[in-house]
């Protein structure tokens, strides 16, 4: 039991014991949010509190925080057993801290939100709701959303254009309020901005994703850690999603495609030089064509040889992480 009996909450919710399994876990990524921690666990436990049955933890994870964030966490972890802390070495990213956030809970849920309150928290009955009807992953879609215009043009080309290239058609690839079955975050890689196309690597999984709008609330602590080369960035990330989802088990499709292809304009090329070299006078040595011939011929060995490799090393490897991150962890393992 609590610590703390004069918390209502307290009152109707037995605290799980430590390797007792979890129906939810919340991970929220943290870069310097130290003032909006208590209250967004304050606002995390009201908007779980009409499900009494459902066991829960929040963990938060510091991504190299620079402000008080670490030391927030601490404490809450201290007067909220259900609160648990993990602090990276280093600043390393959404996508890092969210994979970091996966492998330190144990929920059969997974719930990622933002820790700046523009996420409301009074909405995750709704998210589960939406699981237990039937889906596998549920985003949020910011409907009426409360940021600048500067940030809404480009995350709506963005939208758009993600939408277009990969066939699955979300309001808000960008939201980072989601909920899902814990497989699908066991199977997605989640490194650079790749959050953001959970839904994508999901949906080529075979996973059924449905969305729901969600409120949206203006930020009034601190500063967006997003900018302009964030997109950027998502859209290189956006070719390692499509390398990914087509063709991650057959890369040596992806490859030997494009080596036939090649191979087969640079052989008509040379058999078009070859007519010429034997039924005309006309020198072909020092023509152009001659040298993009062989150029793609070549081109289409190295493809092909590529592609050959890339199944040798889908076939024997797997992915291994090369350091721990980690330097801390506070709260209560489950």
């Amino acid at each position: 039991m609590s610590e703390h009996p004069a918390d209502p909450l307290d009152a109707r919710r037995e605290e799980p014991q430590a390797g007792d399994p979890l129906d939810v876990s919340v991970i929220v990524p943290v870069l310097n949010e130290a003032e909006t921690l208590a209250t967004l666990v304050g606002e995390i436990e009201a908007g779980l509190s009409s499900l009494p049955a459902l066991t829960y933890e929040v963990v938060f994870v510091d991504d190299g925080s620079t402000d008080e964030s670490w030391k927030t966490i601490a404490a809450l972890s201290l007067d909220h057993p259900q609160v648990r802390g993990v602090r990276l070495r280093r600043n390393m990213g959404k996508a890092a801290a969210l994979k970091v956030g996966v492998e330190n809970s144990v929920g059969a849920t997974v719930v990622t939100m933002d820790a700046d309150l523009q996420d409301d928290a009074s909405e995750l009955p709704r998210f589960l709701a939406e699981l237990e009807a039937g889906a596998d992953l549920v985003s949020g879609w910011k409907r009426d959303r409360k940021d600048p215009l500067s940030k809404r043009l480009p995350s709506k080309v963005f939208n758009g254009i993600t939408g277009r290239v990969t066939g699955v058609k979300l309001h808000d690839h960008n939201c980072g309020f989601k909920a899902a079955r814990r497989e699908i975050y066991e199977q997605v890689p989640l490194y650079g901005e790749l959050h953001r196309y959970v839904p994508v690597t999901a949906v080529s999984l075979g996973y059924r994703i449905d969305e729901i709008p969600v409120n949206h609330r203006p930020r009034t602590h601190g500063k967006s850690k997003y900018g302009f080369e964030r997109y950027v960035r998502g859209f290189i990330d956006l070719l390692t999603v499509l390398m990914l989802t087509r063709y991650g088990r057959r890369p040596g499709h992806l490859f030997g495609g494009a080596s036939v292809i090649f191979g087969l304009v640079g052989f008509l090329i040379l058999t078009y030089l070859t007519g010429v070299w034997f039924f005309t006078d006309d020198p072909i040595g020092t023509r152009p064509l001659l040298f993009l011939g062989i150029l793609l011929e070549v081109v289409a060995v190295q493809l092909l040889s590529l592609g050959v490799l890339s199944e040798l090393v889908q076939s024997r490897t797997a992915e291994q992480p090369l350091i721990d991150p980690t330097v801390d962890r506070v709260g209560t393992p489950r």
